[in-house]
């Protein structure tokens, strides 16, 4: 379903020289790489433990690949970073998990998601998003394609596929549109600020993965049922608060930061004005140029 992305090209497309294309088109196969050991992290444990903890691990490994290879790895907002990141590790730290079988594919699924956001930041570093996304879109394509080249893997999908209850494939279909359309969001948002900071943000989803299997829990246990202790719930419930702390913290800093930018912005001109002197070429916009003498 991801060669869908190609049909941005209508929404401002622009051909990419190679090495970006070259880029983009692997970063689309790596992202199906780690998807898989994602999957394999769900199946390993309980959705509200294995997953969470990757909310701690994923942003830290995007920061390290990030240092030799972008200007700003972790963007502005340390704090906020760090308490979003904190509060995944309480979610690793909140119950006992048997770490021999959990945590490698973990660790290689939150390496490899923290590689491809870094390229992706790459890529539209280079180019416009629309551009470089459509072309880690069918880098995905081709790899899941891939997939079906060994004989036994396709009889294992058609044999599963026919087992499939109709009601079964229609919500997994829908599962895979919203799941499309929460990855474009999150690389849309990687073209814009630091892939680190992207990362950690999306901490918030194993909080709500925790909310989640705790209502269905309480509320649905035939649909789904884990173990919530005294103490893992507590631990849980505070990592959630740092999470939502740390969003809020970056939602904040960023808005102080642009209101300070903007309060500099004005100070020269006030300085440029009251010397009789124009600002400098390109420091205002047109309209606003034309109002200082």
């Amino acid at each position: 379903m991801s060669v869908f992305g190609v049909i941005l090209v209508f929404f401002g497309f622009r051909l990419p020289d190679l090495g970006t294309i070259a880029i983009a088109f692997i970063a689309g196969v790596l992202h199906l790489v780690a998807i898989y050991f994602y999957y394999a992290a769900l199946k390993a444990g309980e959705a509200s433990q294995t997953l969470a903890i990757m909310g701690g691990f994923s942003p830290v490994a995007t920061a390290l690949i990030a240092i030799p290879l972008l200007k700003h790895p972790v963007g502005g907002s340390i704090l906020g970073f760090g308490l979003m990141v904190g509060g995944g590790f309480l979610m690793f730290a909140s119950e006992k998990l048997n770490m021999r079988k959990i945590l490698p594919p973990v660790l290689l699924a939150s390496g490899f998601f923290g590689l491809v956001n870094v390229m992706d930041k790459i890529v539209f570093n280079r180019t416009n998003f629309v551009s470089g996304y459509v072309f880690f879109t069918i880098g995905t394509f081709v790899g899941a394609m891939a997939l079906l080249i060994p004989r036994s893997w396709r009889r294992q999908i058609v044999k599963e596929s026919e087992r499939a209850e109709p009601r079964s494939r229609f919500w997994y279909l829908v599962n895979r549109f919203v799941s499309g359309v929460g990855s474009f969001l999150i690389f849309y948002a990687v073209s814009l600020i630091s892939p680190a900071i992207v990362d950690a943000i999306t901490g918030l989803r194993y909080a709500i993965i925790f909310v989640g299997a705790y209502a269905l829990t309480k509320l649905r246990p035939r649909w789904l049922s884990e173990q919530f202790t005294g103490r893992a719930l507590l631990i849980k419930t505070i990592a959630t608060l740092l999470i939502v702390a740390g969003l809020i913290w970056l939602g904040l800093n960023g808005e102080h930061a642009a209101e300070n930018s903007t309060a500099r912005l004005w100070h020269r001109v006030r300085i440029a004005t009251a010397t009789h002197r124009s600002p400098p070429a390109g420091l205002l916009p047109t309209d606003v140029r034309l109002r200082v003498p």
